[in-house]
């Protein structure tokens, strides 16, 4: 599937191997520099091609109103405007904060039926990789490229390997998309896709609905891959038919057909495979400061001793002392300080969903934040009533943005907190200057915002 996509938007390859491709879609959001708008500006270009590039604020923008006065800092109040202006200036769709379909450039992408099988997408983001769900191929740029998009509607890249991760069997009690992509990265590593474009394939992956498929495809990158995709299928139509800029009409069926066509061939070959039992797979927890440092509930914190290689040992070893936690320690009963729900990864109206049959007629034991990933999933969680189990638990619930996903819009934690947080990343200081950032699935999260420690969702029931 991924060198169909390739080879059909191959408009140059150089004797070096460099290929030029063409961008059917460019996301822009507001965490871009400066620079990616002014060399445009100094060069006198304008952009190629502004009826495929769409814009939306989402990394800084304020989750706690809709108005650029709340913005956290000056600085980044000039980054939004900047955009607003670029755009204007340049004819680009933009959705603004005051429009109900604002949010998170991945989550908004695919509901507004924006992202398309068959596409090339690239964004100044790393998690583009979340619209490979549609059977995109779907990856992030840098700023100069981003640049280059803007000017040409093409971009230079070195074509990356393949590799299938084939996913199969039923997931037990409590297990969801969040927990089955942790438990790949867990088993592959931070830098077990590094070069490679993967494709998820296996029954348990077609089970997932297409909010699940997203979730697996955003963290593709936790992986090192460069994206991920699953091929498009019936959920795939189903889920795009009638989006506002999809296809209607005659016109619908035709790029079904094409769409279907996409998919590898029973005997395609990939550089790599990996093939994985979802029965092995539980409810998943991160421990460390890297995605891969994961293991389930049920388990403990490793002790570096045991770890043979001496750079990982050492970063095992580094990264605990960080997150202020001992070799042996039980996962299970830690407390948390916080909890946050949303982001690019877990901030769907599924994801939502999952987390209020948690809290319903429950109340939530540390602050909880629940950050809907767009204005259209506030939107139908509030229609549905969700909203009400959440702020009857004792959660904030606030509108559409990236929030505590990243400590850059006003959202973070203090310095030492420990938060259970649906997010994709744990690094150092992701959340804030010192935090201890615990990843996790919604389920698992609301679990831990009712028991105030990490805890086994199983037992409590819901999800």
């Amino acid at each position: 599937m991924f060198e169909k996509i390739w080879d059909r938007h191959t408009v140059y390859e150089r004797p070096d191997g460099q290929t030029l491709l063409y961008i059917d879609r460019h996301y822009v959001g507001d965490d871009l520099p400066l620079e990616a708008f002014e060399t445009l500006r100094r060069k006198g270009l304008k952009v190629r091609r502004p009826d495929l590039t769409f814009a939306m604020p989402d990394h800084y923008v304020s989750t706690r109103s809709r108005s650029l006065a709340d913005t956290v800092d000056a600085e980044r109040r000039e980054l939004i405007e900047e955009l607003v202006r670029f755009t204007s200036e340049n004819g680009i769709f933009l959705f603004p904060l005051s429009d109900p379909r604002q949010g998170i450039v991945h989550v908004v992408g695919p509901e507004q039926g924006l992202s398309q099988p068959g596409m090339t997408i690239v964004c100044g983001d790393s998690h583009t990789s979340t619209h490979g769900a549609l059977g995109a191929l779907g990856f992030g740029i840098g700023a100069a490229e981003v640049s280059h998009v803007f000017a040409t509607q093409t971009l230079w890249q070195r074509k990356p390997r393949t590799m299938r991760v084939t996913v199969s069997g039923a997931p037990g009690p409590g297990v969801v998309a969040k927990d089955v992509v942790m438990g790949i990265i867990a088993h592959i590593g931070v830098a077990g896709a590094a070069g490679h474009v993967i494709e998820y394939a296996g029954n348990t992956i077609r089970g997932l609905t297409m909010e699940g498929r997203m979730t697996l495809c955003n963290m593709s990158i936790e992986a090192g891959a460069r994206a991920g995709m699953v091929a498009p299928d019936a959920a795939t139509f189903a889920y795009l038919k009638k989006r506002p800029f999809v296809p209607k009409g005659a016109q619908w069926e035709s790029v079904v057909a094409r769409w279907t066509a996409l998919a590898s061939e029973d005997d395609a070959v990939f550089d790599r495979a990996v093939a994985l039992d979802a029965a092995d797979f539980a409810p998943m927890v991160s421990w460390g400061t890297s995605p891969e440092d994961a293991g389930p509930i049920t388990g403990r914190v490793p002790d570096p001793r045991a770890i043979v290689d001496p750079e990982r040992r050492a970063r095992i070893e580094k990264g605990l002392a960080y997150m202020g936690l001992d070799a042996g320690t039980a996962l299970e009963g830690l407390p948390v300080n916080r909890v946050f729900i949303g982001s690019c990864t877990n901030g769907r109206i599924e994801d939502l969903r999952m987390a209020a049959s948690v809290l319903q007629g429950r109340r939530t034991a540390v602050p909880t934040l629940i950050v809907p990933g767009s204005g259209q999933v506030k939107a139908q969680a509030e229609a549905e009533g969700l909203d009400r189990i959440f702020l009857d638990a004792g959660c904030e619930w606030r509108h559409a943005g990236c929030s505590m996903c990243l400590a850059i819009n006003g959202d973070m934690l203090s310095e030492g907190e420990r938060c259970a947080s649906t997010t994709n990343r744990n690094f150092v200081g992701r959340q804030g200057r010192g935090s201890r950032t615990h990843l996790m699935s919604p389920p698992m999260a609301a679990a831990a915002a009712i028991s105030g420690r990490l805890v086994d969702v199983r037992e409590l029931g819901g999800a």
